[in-house]
């Protein structure tokens, strides 16, 4: 189906993209590391609950943590070996989390779910909760309770966007694994009883666009290149015209969002019964040696994944996991890839603007890109003052999705997300107080 032109987005940003460092690099498959740490924290929710026990052997595929409730995900070994430890260890966000210490015993067995022919919705509900499938493109939300909505959903629309700069892992999977992505997209429209699939693809991936355009079923939408045109609500406004009004989740639109990795995770999911526990990323920026697009297996350390990658050209001036404009730096490389991490960047000084922030000028550039029309400025000024009920009402702060679109045209260099996430953190926490105050 020839690709048609998506809506024009408010606000945002046109960003430098970097691509070309490793947007042609086919993607090549990471040596099985010697030892995991697999994090039980996969998904936004509780983390599952480890069912392995210290000194057991394990196949890769094999459940090491079962789901703790709906908002969790199944945790599954990424090499065959032996359970080491399992031990609490901090996370790149900071928090402390459980990790299970594999040993790869270097045999590859495997123990996989039996693969499903002509399944109906409900076997594929379960088989991608059974298989610990997450948004690979967010904040890792498991895909069986997107896709179990409580309304009426007539669309699936597939985010090909990948609008961060530096990232081309999902590039490489649309244009290496086109066919697998749409037959796992058929399987979660069928789940949703028969939604109608569309792709967004921005228009600095035309060979992404040619891909999908022969399948007849498709609707292949061509975006505007333009940050965060990846945000969730952001590509449903620009690929279908419709809204999602503040607080809606996009079903409440008739819509489901979700990213072409994680439909390309149902179908090896169904047709083969493999388990997440690998995942494609990108290692770039201008201090890695040999910038790469890789398939990593869950657990795997950013030592070992900069290691194959030719270390580094020069000494980086910040590393962050993920990309740059919404990623976390990482003060070193031992740290542990989840089923969210879809890059690494070693950045040099010109590339990471470090110069110290001044005092705001006032100008309004960070409100006049704002893709969620907020007043940065303000959140930033009373947080600053520790007036965090100010701030989150005239910044509407919790409206924010944290795009970073805002601190990267101020031309004092405040940290805005940093006040965001701030105050966000102060008023889930006052909310939290008065429900435990409450009863």
């Amino acid at each position: 189906m020839k690709a048609v032109k998506g809506k024009k987005l408010f606000g945002g940003v046109h960003l430098r993209d970097r691509k070309a460092l490793s947007c042609e690099l086919p993607t090549e498959v990471l040596p099985e590391p010697s030892e995991v740490r697999i994090s039980t924290q996969q998904s936004l929710g509780r983390p599952a609950i480890p069912c392995v026990e210290k000194g057991q052997k394990v196949k890769e595929g094999q459940l090491i943590a079962r789901a703790d409730g709906a908002i969790s995900c199944n945790v599954h070994a990424s090499v065959a070996g032996e359970v080491k430890d399992i031990v609490k260890m901090p996370s790149p966000a900071g928090t402390e989390e459980t990790f299970i210490v594999i040993a790869s015993d270097g045999s590859g067995e495997k123990s996989w779910l039996a693969p499903l022919k002509n399944p109906d919705a409900g076997q594929i509900l379960a088989r991608i909760a059974e298989a610990g499938i997450v948004g690979m493109g967010g904040a890792g939300f498991p895909a069986a309770v997107k896709d179990a909505p409580k309304c009426k959903v007539d669309t699936l629309l597939l985010n090909g966007a990948e609008c961060e700069p530096y990232l081309t892992c999902d590039h490489r999977l649309m244009l290496e694994h086109t066919d697998e992505i749409i037959r796992g997209a058929r399987y979660i429209a069928k789940a949703l009883g028969g939604a109608q699939i569309v792709i967004g693809i921005e228009k600095n991936k035309p060979d992404c666009i040619a891909a999908f355009e022969p399948y007849e079923d498709v609707k292949v939408v061509a975006l505007a290149k333009r940050y965060p045109m990846g945000s969730e609500k952001h590509i449903i406004y620009s690929c279908t015209g419709r809204k999602v009004k503040v607080g809606q989740l996009p079903a409440s639109e008739g819509v489901i969002v979700h990213n072409v990795g994680t439909a390309y995770a149902v179908c090896q999911a169904i047709e083969l019964g493999k388990p997440l526990y690998e995942r494609e990323m990108t290692v770039s920026g201008g201090a890695v040696a040999q910038p790469k697009n890789l398939w990593v297996k869950l657990g795997t350390s950013a030592e070992d994944i900069i290691k194959y990658c030719g270390g580094e050209s020069v000494p980086p001036k910040k590393v962050v996991r993920g990309g740059p404009m919404t990623g976390a730096a990482t003060a070193d490389y031992k740290n542990y890839m989840n089923k969210t991490a879809d890059g690494i960047l070693l950045m040099t000084a010109k590339e990471a603007d470090t110069l110290a922030p001044t005092a705001c000028l006032n100008c309004g550039k960070c409100a006049d890109v704002c893709p969620m029309h907020l007043m940065p400025m303000q959140t930033a000024f009373y947080s600053a003052a520790g007036d965090f009920e100010t701030a989150a009402k005239l910044g509407n702060t919790m409206c924010c999705i944290e795009c970073g679109a805002c601190e990267y045209v101020c031309p004092a260099r405040r940290p805005l997300i940093q006040a965001i996430r701030k105050t966000k953190a102060a008023m889930r926490a006052k909310q939290a107080e008065e429900v435990k105050k409450n009863g």
